[in-house]
């Protein structure tokens, strides 16, 4: 009987914390731990578990200023792939990425994963955005 009442109250918090949270932050919440699982399967073999890249190899993910400033870059690189000289944190990085099969929808969530971590906090990076970006990729 007291277990059940445990569990009632729990499930009732929960619920209670889901339903003051708005739209924007279920949206961010979603997209965030998604796209975790997403760079941990796709990306964290060669960016780290940290985002600390690999020596002067495989560029970091800790730069919120390069994030911010590429974020159409980033989505095209990982859709597509990336080959030759990119500048990073001070660092000149020469190597490729291979493209990546992944849908917008899992692009912005890697997306808003890598852009909320590592010390990043640059908000959510909607389907929209991705979208937009890609229809720009050279």
């Amino acid at each position: 009987m007291k277990l059940s009442i445990i569990i009632g109250l729990l499930l009732s918090g929960i619920v209670l914390m889901v339903s003051c949270q708005s739209d924007d932050q279920l949206e961010y919440v979603r997209y965030y731990s998604t796209g975790r699982v997403l760079y941990q399967s796709k990306c964290q073999n060669c960016h780290g578990a940290k985002g600390e890249g690999l020596q002067s190899l495989i560029p970091p993910l800790t730069d919120s200023t390069y994030l911010k400033t590429n974020k159409i870059v980033l989505a095209c690189s990982i859709k597509y792939g990336l080959k030759g000289k990119l500048d990073i944190s001070q660092k000149t990085f020469d190597g490729q990425m291979p493209a990546t099969e992944i849908t917008s929808v899992e692009l912005a969530e890697v997306l808003t994963y890598i852009n909320n971590s590592f010390d990043n906090n640059l908000g959510v990076v909607t389907t929209q955005m991705v979208n937009e970006g890609l229809n720009k990729c050279n």
